[in-house]
């Protein structure tokens, strides 16, 4: 008799993706983590060729933002979400500006993408939360590891310890990250961002009607949070400046962020499918 598929499981509830990546505060890591993914030139090319982030930034945000909360609070969905992930991406192939094909499921690129979550989270932890103890940042890791099992990367395409993943972090820095047009896209203080379409009403309204005094503010914002919570030594490797005035800006604005998030209601803290898993887990 044929043995039944055994799907991977998400991270157990309690762990530290339980607590970070339904927080409000990780919508301020993602741009930094898909800023580096996309400075690979394979990843950029792909996103440059097929995304639709130029025309739809909002829907493509929330629906990214939807299946990374499905990766951790999924239960069993997650790894269907997994499976949807690797159907979506298989036609999505190419050529990069370096003139070499690409393919988004290529081992070594689809790691990647997956790869930049874990130095990002550990980054920014330093300022919008407490530090990650050695204890928890291998837990972080460990973790990390499962949910990209859920995405079907397999083992042998990623390090499977802290120590090993050091020395292939930095040798991607090292010879493949660019700043490529995608990158400069992504942390442009100017340009044209559409008007959010997605949310209650009255807010929707709301921005409609300030959104060319909200835009250019949202935008230097946005570049702000993208290049500071990035890790140093990926900002270098893709020719990022950060000045000191700065990285005293970054600091003031964390320790804001670390008392107000706080104490702030479940209902107001959290994302609503972290929300809902929460409950769950308590009930």
């Amino acid at each position: 008799m044929a043995s039944e598929r055994t799907d991977p499981l998400p991270p157990p509830p309690g762990g530290v993706l339980w607590s970070l990546v339904g927080d409000i505060r990780m919508l301020l890591t993602l741009p930094a983590a898909l800023t580096m993914q996309v400075a690979h030139p394979a990843v950029g090319a792909g996103v440059d060729d097929h995304s639709v982030f130029r025309t739809d930034p909002w829907g493509r945000g929330e629906r990214s933002l939807v299946s990374l909360q499905m990766w951790v609070y999924g239960g069993e969905q997650a790894a269907e979400e997994g499976r949807r992930l690797r159907r979506l991406h298989k036609t999505i192939q190419g050529t990069d500006a370096h003139g070499r094909k690409y393919h988004a499921l290529s081992p070594a690129y689809y790691a990647w993408v997956h790869a930049t979550g874990y130095p990002v989270f550990r980054h920014a932890q330093r300022y919008l939360g407490r530090p990650f103890t050695e204890a928890q940042e291998r837990q972080l890791y460990a973790e990390w590891l499962q949910v990209g099992r859920i995405l079907g990367i397999h083992d042998r395409d990623m390090p499977q310890t802290i120590e090993e993943f050091w020395p292939y972090y930095r040798k991607v820095l090292d010879e493949e990250l660019e700043q490529n047009t995608v990158v400069r896209e992504l942390i442009a203080p100017e340009g044209p961002i559409p008007v959010p379409d997605r949310g209650p009403r009255w807010l929707l309204t709301l921005l409609r009607l300030t959104w060319p005094w909200v835009s250019p503010r949202f935008a230097r914002l946005r570049r702000f949070v993208t290049v500071g919570l990035m890790p140093p030594d990926a900002r270098r490797a893709i020719g990022l400046e950060w000045t000191d005035e700065q990285e005293r800006r970054l600091r003031r604005f964390g320790r804001v962020v670390r008392v107000v998030v706080p104490v702030l209601p479940e209902r107001l803290r959290y994302l609503p499918l972290a929300r809902r898993a929460r409950r769950a887990a308590r009930g």
